[in-house]
């Protein structure tokens, strides 16, 4: 009898002493996923990479973009004759393509593709100029409702500037200098990492299928009274030339169409 005893008494103190481990491993696990609870309560977020042979750049953004962070991730091909899709997609990347050439182009399809519950949409370059780090920067204000759009400003410290192309910070300078005339809002910057609420993308309508993606959604949101932020974010040189400033073609082109675009805005 006592033996029997002993051994149901050894058998439930086994199985207390099990359970104790589990629920200590249940504990731990929580505590080595800080946020994991409010990330499901945190507005799902859609992040637009437009990539034209960038092959050799693509992979870094990728791997350097907090998966955290963001709902999904959308690489759009903009007709490359590289690798640029095999690489997106074996980084984990949903690739869509779009073979009409054009940097607004290529975001209007990344768009046009993001999830139903997406309710932040945010931009970065594939050419691993910007640092994907840098998200939740541009994130916090749109969560926070302190914002509706967020523009990654690269003219804050003499690192960022640094590596900037004459013709970009010029350019930066001429076109903001007319965007603060003409629509009495001040920019420092028309750079690509940005990130904007959906229902405010929607609400401005944005059409450009080129070199004037960037000042369109900027003048829009002044025009219709988005509240706007910017925040510091690191720049450097990209990997490979530039399509735009790497090249005269490329800078005229670009030059022409923003301050087209400006102007156009300014007349309407």
């Amino acid at each position: 009898m006592s033996k029997t005893v002993s051994v149901v008494n050894l058998k439930s103190f086994v199985e207390k002493k099990k359970a104790r481990q589990i629920e200590q491993i249940r504990v731990i696990g929580e505590a080595n996923a800080p946020g994991l609870i409010e990330n499901q309560n945190r507005p799902r977020v859609s992040l637009i990479i437009p990539a034209l042979n960038e092959e050799k750049s693509i992979g870094a953004v990728l791997n350097a973009i907090p998966r955290e962070l963001v709902g999904e991730i959308i690489v759009v091909d903009n007709g490359s004759t590289d690798r640029t899709a095999d690489v997106a997609r074996h980084c984990g990347a949903r690739v869509v393509a779009q073979p009409e050439r054009g940097y607004g182009a290529a975001c209007l399809a990344g768009i046009a593709a993001i999830a139903a519950d997406c309710e932040i949409v945010a931009f970065v370059d594939a050419d691993f100029s910007d640092f994907p780090e840098d998200l939740e920067k541009l994130l916090q204000p749109l969560r926070e409702n302190k914002a509706e759009m967020v523009i990654g400003t690269r003219t804050t410290t003499s690192e960022s500037r640094a590596a900037l192309t004459p013709q970009q910070r010029y350019g930066n300078w001429l076109a903001t200098s007319l965007v603060r005339i003409f629509f009495g809002h001040r920019y420092t910057d028309l750079g690509p990492f940005r990130a904007i609420r959906r229902d405010a993308l929607e609400k401005i309508g944005m059409i450009d299928r080129n070199y004037g993606w960037t000042i369109e959604m900027q003048i829009k949101a002044a025009r219709h009274n988005l509240r706007t932020a910017e925040v510091p974010v690191r720049y450097r040189i990209r990997i490979g030339r530039s399509k735009i400033s790497g090249t005269v073609k490329g800078t005229i082109l670009a030059g022409a169409k923003i301050i087209y675009t400006i102007f156009k805005y300014a007349a309407n």
